[in-house]
């Protein structure tokens, strides 16, 4: 396990990926939208505000950079927008809610047609990023593969096109493949997927929706760590992968609540990625006992500091808390980070602005300084 001061990850101080859009972006795709901003001039705003904030992760010394997410509606859209084939359904399975109400199911991805690659699905995100010369390493983020099943099942693709899972992993594990390839191909060795179906199947209720369609929650568990160790299993030696598993995320809501215990075993031990990064920032992600199944070599990133309320943490808890979760994992195979990313919703998902931002990021790197050194 390298330091925070290497060139290469895991580093102790990590990020999940997105950042607050600036307000002349969110204008910029709204007039795009409209049809009152060309494409040509959308772009430059875009890669405008993609230097402004790879330039403000530089200077707050962060050892991973990415584009902050700003060429996406929504933390999924750079996978979901790139495949042909790929629609949605007014269905799903969790909603988002709060302690006091309900917000509705969103909808869920559902593959109409033979899915395959439209264009490249975040190479030239990266390649932007790179081209500006970080002094951190650039990180790309993906949504994991699994989101395109969880939601509906078996029930995620039209039987026309699909005769069944397996067929309808294939063309995934081919599309991944292929992205991974070009990625490396153009520099990049960081690249983080993120997962929401993993973690919701840890969800009771959940479990419980799974088991009503016909399928087994922890066969599932299973399938999709299968998928994903096809999807990053032609990756060169020197490409360090990451999953970063929220169980949703909207301001004050979520859609899933239980801890890892459900998944641990199959996640810790079968998954072939370097990194997990995990939800800790409230009770519902449970408590750090799933880390016993961490294996050596792998890194958890233990994200107990919430980007869902501008309220710095204290200093002292999150030192205990790291205390709590080296019972189970070994403190040299933990870093910290986030939660989540500062805008996984885009526009509609920010509460903090950027210098709520940078406290968050100082607090998270001063307290990785003092308990690792």
């Amino acid at each position: 396990m390298t330091g925070s001061n290497s060139a290469r990850p895991p580093f102790r101080v990590e990020h999940v990926g997105s950042f607050v859009r600036p307000g002349r972006l969110l204008d910029a795709a709204r007039a795009n939208k409209a049809g009152t901003l060309g494409d040509r001039a959308y772009l430059d705003v875009q890669n405008d505000c993609i230097a402004e904030i790879v330039a403000f992760q530089d200077e707050m010394g962060l050892p991973s950079v990415t584009d902050g997410e700003f060429r996406r509606r929504v933390w999924s859209g750079g996978l979901t927008e790139a495949l042909d084939g790929m629609g949605l359904k007014a269905e799903g399975m969790l909603s988002f809610h709060s302690e006091s109400a309900e917000y509705g199911v969103p909808p869920s991805p559902y593959a109409e047609g033979r899915l395959s690659r439209r264009r490249p699905i975040v190479t030239g995100d990266y390649e932007y990023v790179a081209a500006l010369r970080p002094k951190g390493v650039p990180k790309v983020t993906i949504a994991s593969p699994a989101v395109l099943h969880f939601w509906l099942g078996d029930g995620s693709f039209n039987p026309d096109v699909y005769a069944g899972r397996d067929a309808f992993f294939a063309d995934l594990t081919a599309i991944f493949r292929e992205e991974i390839a070009d990625l490396e191909r153009a520099g990049c060795r960081y690249v983080q997927l993120d997962d929401t179906a993993l973690p919701c199947n840890c969800d009771e209720r959940a479990r419980a929706a799974v088991a009503a369609r016909g399928e087994d929650p922890d066969e599932l568990t299973e399938a999709y760590v299968r998928l994903i160790n096809a999807c990053v299993g032609e990756r060169r030696d020197d490409t360090f992968v990451g999953l970063h598993m929220c169980r949703g995320n909207l301001k004050d809501m979520w859609m899933a609540e239980g801890g890892y215990e459900p998944i641990a075993e199959r996640l810790f031990g079968g998954l072939d990625v370097d990194a997990f990064f995990l939800e800790y920032d409230t009770e519902r992600a449970g408590d750090f006992r799933p880390l016993r199944f961490l294996p050596p070599g792998k890194t958890a990133v233990l994200g107990l500091v919430s980007t869902k309320t501008p309220e710095l943490e204290a200093k002292d808890d999150l030192k205990r808390r790291i205390g709590e979760a080296a019972r189970y994992a070994p403190l040299e195979q933990l870093s910290l980070s986030p939660q989540c990313g500062f805008s996984s919703a885009g526009g509609g998902g920010q509460v903090m602005d950027r210098d709520g931002i940078r406290r968050k990021l100082d607090l998270i790197q001063e307290v990785a300084a003092e308990v690792w050194g």
